[in-house]
């Protein structure tokens, strides 16, 4: 759903962003990354309800890589949270403020 929805935003956009999966070849990983003209965000989904630091660390090595990026965790919880320096948002929340008129919901 997520990916779908990712999709549906960026052609609707028409501003040349991309999707992408990263990948490290030690195995870190982020599920997806928006990349364009005017976007650079990376986001990692989780079928759970809570977080855990470990959840993190696809996102923190790219961080690491790529500070400039905006990156966040979605999750099926219920409150935004922050973690290790890292936005954790509801799923659902995410998804409902993706306009293709605005940029992606990172608050």
């Amino acid at each position: 759903m997520v990916a779908q929805h990712l999709r549906a935003w960026i052609t609707y956009r028409r501003s040349g962003d991309q999707l992408f999966y990263w990948r490290t070849k030690a195995g870190r990983e982020v599920d997806f990354m928006v990349y364009g003209p005017d976007s650079f965000t990376a986001l990692e989904v989780k079928r759970s309800r809570q977080v855990h630091s470990g959840d993190l660390q696809g996102l923190k090595a790219f961080q690491a890589d790529y500070p400039e990026a905006m990156v966040a965790l979605l999750y099926l919880g219920q409150e935004p949270l922050r973690i290790d320096g890292i936005l954790c948002l509801p799923c659902g929340t995410f998804l409902q403020g993706v306009d293709p008129l605005q940029p992606l919901p990172m608050v």
